[in-house]
């Protein structure tokens, strides 16, 4: 009997944005569920607009799981992941042992499928780096939205992924933020 997916299925309980106050807790099962949705356009958007090469649906699998291991480590926040390089280094073994118990949860004939999804490990930098992309925008995206709620705990959260992603030398992220991020300011009303 593998716990693999009961485990992962508790991906709703774990809170992000820890540190600040939420007028809508996001759990990392719903940001794992956008951050795919954002890597699988920003790869659709690299190959129509850019002649890029992407593989989308490589690149919306591995977004799927790119939190997975959250389920044991919970969601450290980012100023204490990022603090220092000792914390850092830190974590990155603290969140290779949660991955390798959950593959570990996993039978023989399907570990290697999830091994590669889990750590990452087969994804080449550029997906890598639309998956991290991807990450950061959803990141932005509940910055908005807790700003458009009236929640000023985000603003400056919000400036600084805004200026971290306007640095981005990815022009599919260019493109999405020009193309798509207007719309999150939006009423229900305004939408339709």
């Amino acid at each position: 009997m593998s716990h693999f997916f009961a485990y992962l299925s508790r991906m709703k309980y774990i809170k992000r944005w820890g540190l600040m106050r939420n007028t809508k807790e996001e759990n990392i099962q719903e940001h794992s569920l956008q951050t795919a949705m954002v890597a699988h356009a920003l790869a659709l958007i690299k190959n129509k607009m850019f002649n890029g090469k992407a593989n989308p649906e490589r690149i919306l699998a591995y977004a799927v799981y790119h939190e997975a291991g959250e389920v044991i480590t919970g969601d450290l926040a980012t100023p204490i992941k990022y603090y220092n390089p000792e914390i850092n280094k830190a974590y990155k073994k603290i969140e290779a042992v949660a991955v390798k118990k959950l593959l570990g949860m996993l039978p023989e004939e399907l570990k290697g499928e999830y091994t590669g999804l889990l750590e990452l490990q087969s994804a080449n930098e550029e997906e890598r780096a639309i998956i991290k992309a991807a990450d950061k925008i959803c990141a932005y995206l509940k910055c908005v939205e807790e700003l458009k709620a009236g929640n000023g705990e985000f603003k400056k959260a919000k400036a600084t992924i805004e200026k971290e992603l306007k640095q981005s030398p990815l022009p599919e992220v260019k493109y999405f933020l020009q193309e798509f991020v207007q719309s999150f300011d939006l009423t229900l009303d305004e939408l339709n």
